[in-house]
């Protein structure tokens, strides 16, 4: 009784929240440690007014992504100086000459360091009062060493894979005391932005491709076979002949939305399978995949119940198989990882922690497509789809913060697969930017070693490029402050004087749908939060300051679609313009219509292409237009 007190209450004050009867505290700490530039006490200057006598030396024998980074740091010193350096090989340099040395040279091995002690992907940064030394654990690491100087020490931005800054300076300079190593917080990072390429991955310290080596660029973590891979390693075509391959629903009957984890002889033909689709493989793979169909429909036969049962799981079956399966093959294959989905039915890590998963065996940890996103991970433990009283406002458990806390005392290795976008209305605003650094933070510190992201090509939602921006920052350096690559991000992507009015509708929106409303990545509710009348003014006059603001064609293009966002959203609420009994109504809609299709936009859902303007019927709202 007592807590339905509370939940009502709690109700109450969402209410007086949304109508402006109660203020919205429009605080918002986006996280991480104040950004401070890189100091120069005693300068060594690589270039100085314009001039260089460095070189950019390489060993003597090296691959050939030493030679990307070699020719990315010739480029962009040139770039912001005018000076270009000579690359040559460590016997080729002229005696007495200043170098800045990358990767495993003679040079380097002189300095009183363990690099076998730098975690993959880190590097050294490293001057001897001369020279300057970029090494990386590995070819990949210099590579990475490169682009953290040239972003951190030098001001290249990589914004997205066509947006880049590089500023103009006569002057190269880093300082002669320089020595610091740099590690990432994830040992695996995936984020493919919209049109992302080998370049633009590299450049912002991605390592995952899934299916294309890049060799160039250091290779990437690729796999033979990802995803819903069961489908491919148990055919449904095997149904007729082998109904006892697949699951059991609660009734007794067989059904192809899954398969039978328990089952020997499904062992024995993915065991078959993988062999030879790893043996096949041609794209340098060391990872392979178990990943069930998109359903929850788990065999129910008498092997399977028993094991979740006893182990208090429905993932306790799977995790069971990827471990045989990591027994059987992973001696013919040593360099191999194999991972399986912890998703749907399967997302719950087993209670009995007895069973973990082998040394080269990783769950996939799916789990934050339930999360709210506009609140914190630690503290708010609403689900989509369940919209009760109390779940909504009540006290709820953080289930998903301690699923990934348990799951990492289970596995050595563990990743998550994130995308943070509402799928059903991919058009609006998705408010995780609050809580992003601290849920971040958070699975770094509970020991999660690995974050893949899936949402950054492909969706047009207000402020995505941005978000592929911050999530790279931060798989990078969990640390890293967000309020300052909001800021820089925005004024070369939206241009210097609508930057301000863009990062206050950012911050207003945050703040109103925090005190007002969940955000879930499959919500069914067309709100992204709940604003009182003047609040929505406010925004207005703000997006209109931001769309007649100076800026390049580009930079105007980008509001535009950004604000296009604001006014699905006023649309699909009937508000303001978009008001019911307006008469003009059908005209802002077909206004709105144009514009999305002006800007190349087809979806207002993740799930359906918009039809053709002559069928659509504009007295209907936009989250209607499929």
């Amino acid at each position: 009784m007592a807590a339905t007190l509370k939940a009502l209450i709690s109700f109450m004050e969402v209410f007086f929240l949304s109508i402006g009867l109660v203020p919205v505290d429009m605080t918002v700490n986006y996280g991480g440690e104040e950004y401070v530039a890189h100091e120069v006490n005693t300068p060594l200057y690589i270039v100085e007014d314009g001039e260089s006598d460095y070189y950019i030396v390489t060993a003597d024998n090296h691959d050939e992504c030493i030679d990307t980074a070699a020719e990315e740091l010739q480029t962009y010193i040139e770039k912001i100086s005018g000076a270009k350096l000579g690359i040559v090989p460590e016997s080729a340099l002229p005696e007495g000459a200043d170098a800045v040395y990358l990767g495993e040279t003679a040079l380097s091995d002189t300095v009183d360091f363990d690099y076998s002690s730098i975690k993959e992907d880190g590097f050294l940064l490293y001057s001897d009062g001369e020279n300057f030394i970029i090494r990386g654990e590995d070819s990949r690491g210099t590579l990475f060493g490169v682009y953290t100087f040239l972003e951190e020490y030098l001001g290249v931005r990589w914004f997205t894979p066509t947006l880049e800054r590089v500023p103009e300076s006569d002057d190269v300079v880093i300082d002669k005391a320089l020595s610091r190593v740099v590690e990432p917080s994830f040992a695996v990072r995936r984020n493919d932005t919209m049109g992302t390429n080998e370049a633009y991955r590299a450049r912002t310290r991605m390592n995952v491709s899934f299916h294309k080596n890049a060799t160039k660029y250091g290779g990437t973590l690729t796999y033979s076979l990802w995803d819903a891979s069961l489908i491919t390693l148990v055919p449904k075509s095997l149904f007729a002949e082998h109904p006892e391959y697949f699951a059991m629903d609660e009734n007794g009957n067989r059904h192809t939305d899954h398969v039978c984890m328990t089952n020997p002889d499904v062992l024995e033909l993915v065991v078959k399978n993988c062999r030879e689709i790893m043996t096949n493989a041609e794209n340098g793979a060391k990872f392979i995949h178990i990943g069930q169909d998109d359903n929850i429909n788990y065999c129910h036969c008498e092997n399977c119940e028993a094991l979740y049962e006893k182990y208090g799981a429905v993932s306790a079956p799977t995790l069971i198989f990827t471990n045989n399966l990591a027994d059987i093959l992973g001696p013919e294959f040593p360099d191999y990882t194999f991972t399986f989905y912890a998703y749907n039915e399967t997302d719950r890590p087993p209670t009995d922690t007895s069973l973990r998963c082998r040394p080269n065996v990783a769950p996939v940890l799916c789990g934050l497509h339930k999360a709210c996103r506009s609140h914190s991970l630690l503290e708010c433990g609403a689900q989509d789809g369940n919209e009760t009283l109390m779940n909504l406002y009540g006290d709820n458990y953080p289930q998903i913060a301690e699923d990934f806390k348990r799951w990492t005392e289970v596995s050595d290795r563990t990743y998550i697969y994130d995308y943070t976008i509402n799928f059903l209305f991919s058009a609006q605003f998705f408010s995780n930017f609050e809580y992003m650094q601290e849920t971040m933070k958070y699975m770094h510190d509970i020991g999660i070693t690995g974050y893949m992201y899936n949402c950054g090509d492909g969706h047009y939602a207000a402020f995505n490029e941005l978000r592929n921006y911050l999530l790279c920052k931060l798989q990078w350096d969990v640390n890293a402050d967000v309020e300052y690559h909001i800021n820089d991000f925005m004024k070369e992507y939206y241009g210097e004087e609508a930057a301000p009015y863009i990062k206050e509708i950012l911050d207003i929106q945050t703040a109103q749908i925090r005190a007002t409303a969940h955000a879930f990545d499959f919500d069914w509710h067309y709100q992204s939060g709940y604003y009182p009348i003047h609040t929505m003014m406010k925004l207005d006059l703000l997006w209109d300051k931001a769309l007649k603001a100076e800026g390049n064609e580009e930079q105007k293009a980008n509001v535009e679609i950004a604000n296009l966002s604001w006014e699905f959203f006023k649309a699909n609420q009937m508000q303001l313009e978009y008001f019911f009994l307006n008469p003009l109504r059908m005209k802002e809609q077909e206004w709105l219509y144009d514009k999305f299709k002006e800007h190349g936009i087809n979806r207002v859902s993740s799930f359906s292409i918009i039809p053709e303007k002559d069928k659509i019927n504009f007295i209907e709202r936009p989250i209607d237009w499929e």
